[in-house]
């Protein structure tokens, strides 16, 4: 029996500071997907699916901490270290909207229809832009007070129509009311939540504390949480969309991206990185991940090595 094969990843360069997040679009009517990524750098990279590098978008003065694209791909929202979130033009690279903040924007999400804008960061608010009246000033939203949060806001997601989720460093994940900019719902970790992602596939949100990764219904309605306790802290992680047996995940103690097994059993851990990995998604269609270090690259790597998908020619015989 023939050795199983070494998952070789693509290395996508062009970044020259640390790779801060990652994220995919959904599926296109075309097939295809495209991949978006933030760096320290300042300018988030539009790559194809593949990989391939399509444009940068320029305009930012500070690094860059959150970039993500609309459903229908056509958008892209950014946060920066230089107190702006910026909405872009996908096919042009121009940016469309550029909004101050007090201070550094650590994460943004698109309403589905584009037509608003959630942003939070450093200053502890959560906030709301009608992307329709740019000019207009934003909406707060606040628990008992001006803040959101009694910590940084490390994560803001959009959850179907109307909903809003939001992550801080005082541990809690709350649930929001965009028709009424009211708080639903709070969940509370013991530690500080370190990263916070959407699986709309998977209708989870999957949340790094700690050493805990959790898999949360996107809404509150009961349905149980699964979590795990892994042997080191987790910087972020990402399940499989479609067969959901297994999640990915980067950490900030070593340069290795590792897959477990949804019972936390480990079973790769892949070494290419020369840096800590603090950033992982799973493509829409699950066939491969993506990760970004403190080394300035991505990497991609297939779900099932060996096997011919975008730029990977599978095994000929020709002793790959």
């Amino acid at each position: 029996m023939s050795a199983p094969t070494k998952s070789t990843p693509l290395v996508a360069p062009g970044h020259t500071r640390p790779v801060t997040h990652l994220s995919f679009s959904s599926i296109q009517d075309d097939g295809a997907f495209l991949l978006v990524s933030s760096c320290k750098d300042g300018n988030p990279m539009l790559r194809e699916w593949t990989g391939d590098w399509i444009g940068t978008f320029l305009g930012h003065k500070g690094a860059v901490w959150s970039t993500k694209l609309s459903p229908d791909a056509s958008r892209a929202a950014s946060g920066s270290a230089d107190f702006t979130a910026k909405v872009w033009d996908t096919y042009s690279g121009s940016p469309l909207h550029s909004f101050p903040h007090n201070h550094i924007v650590r994460s943004v999400a698109l309403s589905p229809t584009s037509s608003h804008l959630l942003t939070g960061g450093q200053e502890k608010k959560v906030r709301i832009f009608d992307l329709t009246r740019p000019d207009a000033e934003p909406d707060f939203l606040c628990d008992n007070g001006p803040l959101s949060h009694d910590g940084m806001v490390k994560s803001v997601v959009w959850v179907g129509d109307h909903t809003g989720v939001s992550a801080g460093e005082d541990g809690k994940i709350k649930w929001w009311d965009l028709r009424t900019r009211k708080l639903t719902t709070t969940l509370t970790f013991p530690t500080p939540i370190t990263s916070m992602e959407l699986s709309p596939q998977t209708q989870r949100l999957v949340v790094t504390s700690g050493h805990t990764v959790a898999f949360i219904p996107v809404l509150p309605n009961g349905q149980p949480t699964h979590s795990l306790t892994l042997p080191y802290c987790p910087s972020s992680a990402s399940i499989h969309p479609i067969l959901q047996d297994r999640f990915v995940t980067g950490n900030s103690g070593d340069e290795w991206v590792r897959v477990h097994g949804m019972d936390g059993e480990e079973r790769e851990v892949l070494k290419g990185h020369h840096g800590p990995v603090h950033c992982v998604e799973f493509s829409p269609d699950g066939e491969m991940y993506a990760s970004g270090s403190e080394d300035g690259t991505i990497r991609l790597w297939q779900t099932t090595p060996g096997k011919t998908y975008g730029l990977w020619q599978g095994a000929n015989g020709n002793g790959h």
